[in-house]
């Protein structure tokens, strides 16, 4: 990648996904492959003894924790960042954690992440939003050029097969094929490149969306990406942080038990169709307890608390809670490791 801090080893970033699937470990794991490992902070502290009480408190302790555990890991190779949702209450503060604490960068979406720049100024480390659309790049290129003087370090792609919140409609995610995609995507790649040059610098291109071998790579390098975004194969690795019940849920579900959701954030999401789920779809499920997770739930209203949810999967009851996973989670058929599955994905 020609002029830009974003320097790997092997092309290879891994997604965020929370709440607890990727931590310290995961990271760790991927970034002492080379790669790039990315830690989430969505409801990171949910095993701090104080968290029901002070989440945020708690989840801004635990970033310095996790971050710590995985560049402990990766001795020095790859880097370790975090994905912190725009949507998250106390944005600000977790923005200026993960600086403080030592992050290589800082992943953003589920939103215009337009105050990253400000929020990080006159530290080293890198910005990479996430879009979906080339609307979306040219918004948040402009913006951050007028406002603050700086273009993004590097931009994630993610399309329609990805897990967890999206940046589509439910029809769209439903309905966009793959190579109706990839128009839009190389209509954000052209956009970027032309910017970048604009303003005398290289904006590396990072594609996420179901991508899981090495024929998908070569297709994303040959459409101009410089690195893929993959999630969901790394979560049914040894290392994942997830229970190992949570990580056979992906093993064991076939490709009709995967649906895009209505999430309490306000935007579709990709999951497994627990019990859980198909209760949620028939009745609101009161939440007990709020947990300060995001600016856009009201607990009065929402349809459960989504908080609760992740917490339970990714502790092992499943069939109770909330399994974000991308489109092809039905293909994974054994739980492997880290280094198995780069292996596979660059050939």
């Amino acid at each position: 990648m020609p002029g830009n801090r974003l320097s790997l080893d092997i092309p290879i970033v891994q997604g965020g996904m929370g709440v607890g699937v990727s931590l310290g470990g995961l990271a760790g794991a991927v970034a002492a492959a080379g790669g790039a490992g990315t830690i989430s902070t969505a409801q990171i502290g949910f095993r701090e003894p104080d968290f029901a009480l002070h989440p945020i408190q708690a989840n801004l302790r635990a970033i310095g924790k996790e971050i710590k555990k995985a560049k402990e890991i990766a001795k020095g190779r790859g880097l370790v960042g975090v994905n912190i949702m725009t949507v998250t209450k106390q944005y600000g503060e977790y923005v200026r954690e993960a600086v403080r604490q030592g992050a290589d960068f800082i992943v953003s979406g589920a939103g215009l992440p337009m105050d990253i720049p400000a929020l990080t100024k006159g530290s080293a480390v890198l910005r990479i939003p996430i879009v979906s659309s080339k609307k979306a790049a040219d918004v948040i290129c402009r913006r951050w050029m007028k406002r603050d003087g700086v273009v993004p370090d590097a931009v994630v792609i993610e399309g329609p097969k990805a897990g967890g919140h999206l940046g589509f409609t439910a029809e769209e995610a439903k309905n966009t094929t793959e190579a109706g995609y990839e128009e839009e995507e190389k209509r954000i790649i052209s956009f970027l490149r032309e910017f970048g040059e604009a303003h005398k610098t290289y904006i590396p291109v990072i594609t996420a969306g179901g991508f899981r071998t090495a024929r998908d790579w070569k297709r994303q390098q040959a459409l101009g990406a410089d690195a893929i975004q993959v999630a969901t194969r790394f979560v049914v690795t040894e290392e994942c942080d997830a229970d190992l019940r949570f990580k056979e849920a992906y093993v064991k579900c076939k490709k009709e038990d995967i649906a895009i959701i209505k999430s309490p954030v306000g935007m579709p999401g990709r999951a497994i169709r627990t019990p859980f789920i198909q209760e949620a779809e028939q009745k609101r499920i009161p939440p007990q307890h709020c947990y300060q997770c995001i600016s856009v739930c009201s607990p009065s209203k929402t349809p459960y608390c989504i908080t609760q949810a992740l917490i339970r999967a990714v502790s092992g009851d499943v069939e109770n809670g909330l399994v974000f996973c991308g489109a092809n989670a039905w293909q994974e058929d054994k739980i492997t490791t880290v280094d198995r599955v780069i292996r596979e994905i660059l050939g």
